[in-house]
């Protein structure tokens, strides 16, 4: 089941808000227990037992961590056997496929037999909310949960559970137990959630569309046309991933629970240092505070701290995906942020700002194409587009669709910036207006959005298949 979706949205979503609220607040958590189950067997009950076995071992470990905390040598054994389980399960539904191919490209491998291991949702998620958990836990920077029901709210939560935002135990620790939801919280998550299904619907899917219509054409898209698709799909990504989060932390505010911000306007940075501190934000701190401090971060000099960035980078890249493009991708931006730190940094500052965003837009346009383009060649020839070594413009009837989404493009990109955040944010003043305004939008969106959803077949959004 995803959010953009009129079952989720009419059925699902309405009569979990119900139960929810009619329960006594004290079995809540059952409720919402229950409501996070049924929301992930709805789309994948074959890995439902996957989940439970992760909620019930990292349970476990997390009490014997806690129970065993003056004990320096027990507590560590058991932190890295709970991390080691953890990242184990991960290798082996999202990584076995691919290193079995891998290796069946050595002549000497070629008769081993290619694994079919499906991928359970969000296991990449969630496997790092429960080392997260295991490892605060072993830090002493938060308590060990005692209640099983709890605990299990907090990995399965339903509005972050397949695609972030990536919630650590210790920020949402207290909302377990204490939290309520105002009506001021529930209307501004109803705001927030239709805020993230316009992105999703109306811009994102149709992003996609040309996106898709642009890769069919080939070589046949010519400059303008690769150029078209390149912006098409740097735009999808960011509307599909956002409004996501936007959707999740909407829906965290409907069950009274405050969930952490994803996403920082990223394509208005002005190098790619800025860019990774506005995208999916969740993530890059994980790294930081899991992978790249406790290597060292750049505390002990120049070469310890790229070999940090190298680290991090790589395993960011694979982390999104099991194959070569993402690994690359990784590396791409490890040369980036290691050129910035060295030396490109300060040529930035004293260069006009058009100049920073020029190269930061560059740079992470050409970075989705490899991270799109999952065959290498695929991405060669791409670049080759992009870069003039073919016609100029598309076609057949290309050229004409490109210009009807112009449009909407040139909507998008306003979208990518604050700029109506600051308009919207005038309306404070205004009570009586800010209340049409919302009501008045917030009818105009669904009622696009179902019309929209009625139309469209399933398209689920991008971050799914991490």
């Amino acid at each position: 089941m995803v959010f953009a979706s009129l079952t989720f949205l009419f059925l699902f979503l309405p009569v979990v808000l119900l139960l929810y609220f009619v329960t006594p607040k004290k079995w809540r958590n059952i409720t919402l227990l229950a409501a996070n189950l049924l929301f992930y067997a709805w789309g994948e009950p074959r890995f439902l037992l996957v989940i439970l076995f992760s909620t019930c071992f990292n349970f476990c470990f997390g009490r014997l961590l806690d129970k065993y905390r003056e004990n320096a040598r027990l507590k560590k054994a058991f932190a890295a056997g709970a991390v080691a389980v953890n990242l184990g399960l991960l290798v082996v539904f999202k990584y076995t496929n691919f290193f079995v191919a891998s290796l069946k490209s050595i002549p000497a491998l070629a008769g081993l037999p290619q694994t079919e291991i499906p991928l359970p949702l969000g296991i990449s998620f969630y496997t790092f909310h429960v080392i997260s958990y295991i490892v605060d836990i072993y830090r002493g920077d938060a308590p060990a949960q005692k209640s099983i029901v709890k605990f299990g709210v907090y990995i399965t939560l339903f509005p972050q559970m397949i695609a972030g935002p990536i919630v650590r135990y210790k920020q949402i620790q207290n909302q377990l137990t204490l939290r309520d939801t105002t009506p001021e919280q529930f209307a501004a998550g109803i705001r927030l959630l239709l805020v993230g299904l316009a992105k999703k619907v109306l811009i994102a899917n149709q992003m996609g569309v040309l996106w898709d219509v642009v890769q069919a054409a080939g070589s046949k898209a010519g400059l303008l046309g690769a150029w078209a698709g390149a912006a098409a799909f740097t735009l999808q990504i960011y509307f599909d991933f956002s409004g996501y989060s936007d959707m999740a932390r909407g829906l965290g505010r409907l069950f009274g629970f405050e969930l952490p911000v994803n996403f920082n306007y990223p394509y208005i940075s002005k190098s790619v240092t800025d860019f990774w501190r506005r995208w999916h934000m969740t993530l890059s701190q994980w790294f930081r505070d899991y992978v790249y401090i406790p290597l060292g971060g750049s505390r002990s000099g120049m070469a310890v701290t790229i070999r940090n960035l190298l680290v991090v980078w790589a395993l960011t890249g694979f982390w999104h995906g099991a194959n070569w493009n993402f690994l690359l991708w990784g590396l791409y931006y490890f040369v980036l942020l290691t050129a910035e730190k060295l030396f490109l940094l300060r040529l930035l500052e004293k260069a006009p700002r058009w100049v920073g965003h020029v190269y930061a837009g560059l740079s992470f346009l050409v970075g989705w194409m490899l991270f799109a383009l999952t065959d290498l060649s695929a991405f060669g020839t791409q670049l080759q587009m992009m870069f003039g070594t073919g016609g100029l413009l598309p076609q057949g009837g290309l050229l004409y669709q490109v210009l009807t989404y112009l449009p909407l493009m040139a909507a998008a990109v306003l979208g990518c910036t604050p700029l109506l955040k600051q308009l919207y944010g005038r309306l404070q003043v205004r009570p009586r207006l800010r209340c049409a305004v919302d009501c008045v939008g917030c009818v105009a969106v669904l009622v696009l959005c179902t019309a929209a959803l009625l139309s469209q077949s399933y398209n689920p959004f991008l971050y799914f298949r991490f």
